[in-house]
């Protein structure tokens, strides 16, 4: 497993009974996780965290859910993360879905993505990236600060898009060459295609289940191999990376490598293999799981 346990803004206390605790700079949250299975930390400091937080967040039997506050919690704010090429910065909002606005497990592919693009660059390849499904941009400001030739970052949402760009501005990265589109992810790739457009490093992040542009649902394990053997033909001559990120539970890491490997080493070779993600916790000796992560590399 890889573990994103570089972090000094950000700290999984502990994890258990449905639920995960975390600090996000001096904020503590309590909020469910389906991952944490095994009981919560019952020793006096774990069960004073989990008694202490600032806000917990509720799930509704009817969908959705709410935070309750316990203590004075402000509506937004900021927290880093160390970069090897420089610190980025993000703006952490607590929502209605339980989401904070960033998935700090992400950390271990920023730092993939960013060395890569640091190769490139130091071989005089071009670096040219597409961030599809990229929610707030936490890949597209890694990117970025990597020196990446391009970045183009794609979501269907024009607010997350909007964070992402609040988000560039707090990593410094006002000034670099990314592009933010607000689009469906399948029919961009397919324009793309059209127009001949290339990429030196594909990324994507795609939600377990979702609507298509004619409002058709569709799910992750059914829809993902086309998409990737899509995304597969905007590949440049010099290819740099092909990174597929999934909380889907039915995807296992192998499945995700083995679908790199036939969707995009096939006709190109290269080296495919995926891993868990995952987030130590500082409170007890247990690491929780956050989905997996692929890579395809020449």
């Amino acid at each position: 497993m890889r573990r994103a346990d570089r972090w000094t803004d950000y700290e999984l206390l502990d994890a258990g009974g449905g639920e995960k605790l975390e600090r996000w700079g001096s904020v503590v949250l309590r909020r469910p996780d389906p991952q944490a299975i095994w009981p919560a930390g019952d020793d006096p400091a774990a069960a004073r965290a989990w008694s202490t937080p600032h806000a917990t967040y509720h799930r509704s039997e009817t969908g959705g859910g709410s935070w309750e506050r316990h203590r004075d919690l402000p509506a937004s704010w900021t927290v880093s993360y160390p970069l090897p090429q420089g610190d980025l910065a993000f703006r952490i909002e607590p929502s209605g879905f339980k989401h904070t606005g960033l998935f700090p497990e992400q950390a271990v592919n920023w730092e993939s993505c960013a060395a890569r693009i640091a190769e490139a660059n130091a071989a005089g390849r071009p670096s040219r990236i597409l961030n599809l499904f990229a929610y707030t941009g936490g890949a597209t400001a890694a990117c970025a600060k990597a020196g990446a030739t391009e970045v183009v970052h794609v979501d269907a949402s024009k607010g997350m898009n909007q964070r992402a760009k609040e988000n560039l501005a707090l990593s410094g990265c006002v000034d670099r060459p990314v592009r933010l589109l607000a689009d469906d992810a399948g029919k961009f790739v397919e324009r793309e295609i059209r127009r001949g457009r290339r990429y030196d490093g594909i990324i994507m992040d795609p939600p377990s289940y979702g609507r298509g542009p004619s409002g058709e649902l569709w799910k992750l394990e059914d829809a993902l191999y086309a998409l990737v053997a899509q995304c597969a033909h905007l590949l440049s001559d010099t290819p740099s990376f092909f990174l597929i990120n999934s909380y889907t539970t039915g995807l296992s890491p192998s499945v995700i490598a083995a679908i790199l490997g036939l969707a995009v080493g096939t006709g190109r070779g290269g080296h495919a293999e995926a891993d868990e993600i995952g987030l130590p916790a500082s409170l007890r000796p247990i690491v929780l799981p956050c989905g997996a992560s692929g890579w395809w590399t020449p």
